[in-house]
């Protein structure tokens, strides 16, 4: 009897002791001058103490597709329990994804890749329609008056953004011109104003990114006095949630990045521990934010949460 005890004590003490961590591996190719990118990686390392997973979060330090397909060859190579990707561009990144499914590692696409993250054989996609979003966003302008357009892209060769101008062409259902810029706010504002100057008809902007395209796209409209043209953009940035809110600006788009990083490295931690997982893509927007909202908004923005 005693030995019987003693063994159902042994076996218990087993069943107590803790689940081995998982290690999961966040590759993205959001830049680090970004700070979109630094809410993503906020949701990524919030999910890691919550979940108790051993999370790194990587990214090349430009938009370089490249290096990031070595990065994410880098973390097959480490065989973790999941591995997060974001896929701006298949044609780069698709074999390196495909090498990690091919290995066993459960892969979940986040922010970027709706379209082709299935036939990857990722798990799901956590994100919004970038098409869909700007669709929405042109037909909000349309209503709101905007009769001439431009679409500014500070990420030239990204596949989402691409799909976000050609959804705003859509949904404004008015011409529309895409403006390439660099990664840089001092030229994104330099560029919006010569557009504006250069065509005193476009009376609408819609920026991609609220720090690196939104908040100088205000500055330009501001510099020239245009009270008539309207500003929209993607994502969320303090400063331009107070744009909005001042009605300087129309509204953000706001995609909850944060959980583009939280949501799947929890995920994949509860699959690693207990075979769960999501039946389908988890949609994170999109979600106008006009200016009854903005000033809710600000301060979760500020502290990088929204």
């Amino acid at each position: 009897m005693k030995k019987f005890l003693a063994s159902v004590a042994a076996a218990a003490a087993l069943t107590a002791m803790p689940v081995a961590a998982a290690d999961i591996i966040v590759v993205a190719h959001g830049q680090a001058n970004d700070p979109f990118w630094s809410v993503v990686k906020n949701g990524v390392q919030q999910a890691g103490e919550d979940s108790g997973a051993n999370v790194e979060f990587r990214s090349p330090e430009t938009f370089d597709m490249v290096q990031m397909s070595q990065l994410i060859d880098a973390a097959v190579n480490q065989e973790p329990d999941g591995l997060v990707v974001s896929i701006p561009d298949v044609d780069a990144l698709g074999p390196s994804i495909r090498r990690a499914v091919e290995a066993g590692i459960p892969v979940i696409s986040m922010n970027s890749g709706s379209d082709v993250a299935r036939e990857l054989g990722a798990l799901l996609h956590v994100g919004q329609s970038e098409y869909d979003a700007g669709k929405a966003a042109g037909e909000k302008l349309a209503e709101m008056g905007g009769t001439k357009g431009i679409c500014v892209n500070h990420e030239v060769g990204n596949v989402s953004l691409d799909l976000r101008c050609d959804g705003f062409a859509e949904g404004f259902g008015q011409e529309v011109n895409v403006i390439p810029t660099q990664n840089d706010p001092t030229e994104v504002q330099s560029k919006v104003r010569a557009a504006l100057e250069s065509d005193p008809d476009v009376d609408t902007v819609l920026g991609l990114g609220a720090s690196l395209v939104g908040e100088p796209a205000v500055a330009a409209v501001k510099a020239l006095g245009r009270d008539d043209v309207l500003v929209a953009s993607f994502d969320l940035s303090a400063g331009f949630l107070q744009s909005v809110a001042d009605g300087d600006a129309a509204f953000a788009i706001d995609q909850q990045q944060f959980l583009q990083g939280y949501l799947p490295v929890m995920f994949l931690a509860l699959n690693a521990e207990y075979g769960l997982v999501p039946g389908g893509d988890v949609a994170s927007g999109p979600n106008l934010v006009t200016k009854e909202a903005a000033e809710q908004v600000i301060e979760l923005s500020a502290q990088g949460i929204r």
